[in-house]
């Protein structure tokens, strides 16, 4: 690391490191959100800084500094530490986020930065594919936060919506920004941008207020039954058998017989096998043991058919109000 090969950025990297992490933080506040963004990538890959380098940086800095060892520093560690002691957490969050990133900014992120219900009446009157992409590229929880604000019919068409779309070319994004360009200002990215698809929804869902998931699914499921389903068995899975409380996973069990259980059983890990083992007889979780270990070969598919039996009938069992699974019907659940 050569003293006069640096950049002037390196070089603010370095003396901000030497100045210790409340003087970091405390300048933070006065940059720009590029400036943290670019300073903060050159302090994470700093782990060594020489005292001819340190030295040399203070002097150009006019600052006095005794330093011969050199200083060592996890720069990552000091880089999140200073960003997080800033006095707005939501800049800094969104701050972290970006140098996790990439120094790129995330497509249409000064929607992030606003209020839900002021995007809900930014976005309503815009075409429902319009709508879909621009909440595809934000986080779950604040795009949950949004389609609170939406009429039940345009909660299901936009998520819907949100499912089909997968990879979205700068071309577009410019177009949209272009359209909302009198309200708030956008960056477009680069590169193609992955926004939507099924797990995005998925994640929306459960972010959600209690039973607005189910409303919007059954919308989704008046235009593409497929889909809907597909979204309902990555809501919940066999493996989420694991986090059900005694007395639901016992209704549960009751509709299954040792067989169907066996089977499905077979790809399950020790946690979920535990769980189940520990929620039926010793006599039957031993039969089921024993049937594992002297099971030849199966059909992979064979085996994933049987769980997803077990958990359609989960859910049926919660439809009819049986059992509540944890994170989907709220927090009075059966145990």
């Amino acid at each position: 690391m050569e003293p006069t090969k640096l950049t002037g950025v390196q070089k603010s990297a370095i003396l901000l490191l030497c100045l210790g992490e409340d003087v970091a933080a405390q300048i933070f506040e006065s940059l720009t959100d590029r400036e943290v963004r670019l300073i903060s990538s050159c302090m994470m890959e700093i782990d060594h800084v020489p005292a001819k380098v340190t030295n040399q940086v203070i002097a150009e800095f006019r600052k006095a500094q005794d330093e011969s060892l050199g200083l060592f520093i996890q720069g990552d560690s000091f880089m999140r530490r200073a960003i997080a002691s800033g006095k707005d957490p939501h800049r800094a969050e969104m701050l972290m986020d970006q140098v996790d990133a990439g120094d790129e900014p995330r497509p249409l992120e000064t929607i992030s930065m606003m209020q839900p219900r002021m995007v809900a009446g930014l976005l309503q009157s815009e075409h429902p594919q319009t709508v879909a992409l621009v909440l595809s590229t934000q986080k779950p929880d604040h795009t949950a936060k949004v389609l609170g604000y939406f009429p039940e019919d345009l909660q299901g068409e936009t998520l819907y919506r949100i499912a089909k779309i997968d990879k979205v070319s700068p071309e577009v994004i410019v177009e949209i920004e272009n359209v909302l360009q009198l309200e708030i200002g956008f960056v477009a990215s680069r590169d193609q941008s992955q926004v939507g698809g099924l797990d995005q929804v998925v994640d929306i869902l459960g972010r959600l207020s209690k039973g607005m998931d189910k409303v919007i699914l059954t919308g989704i499921e008046t235009t593409d039954s497929e889909m809907a389903e597909e979204i309902r068995q990555r809501m919940f899975t066999f493996a989420d058998l694991a986090d059900l409380g005694g007395r639901a996973l016992q209704t549960v069990l009751r509709e299954i017989n040792n067989d169907q259980l066996t089977l499905a059983l077979k790809t399950a890990t020790e946690s979920v096998k535990e769980k189940i083992f520990s929620n039926i007889s010793s006599r039957a979780a031993e039969m089921i043991v024993e049937d594992l270990e002297a099971m030849g070969p199966v059909k992979l598919s064979d085996v994933e058919a049987m769980q997803q039996s077990i958990v359609k009938e989960a859910l049926r069992l919660e439809e009819e109000g049986q059992i509540v699974i944890p994170g989907r019907g709220g927090a009075d659940a059966i145990v």
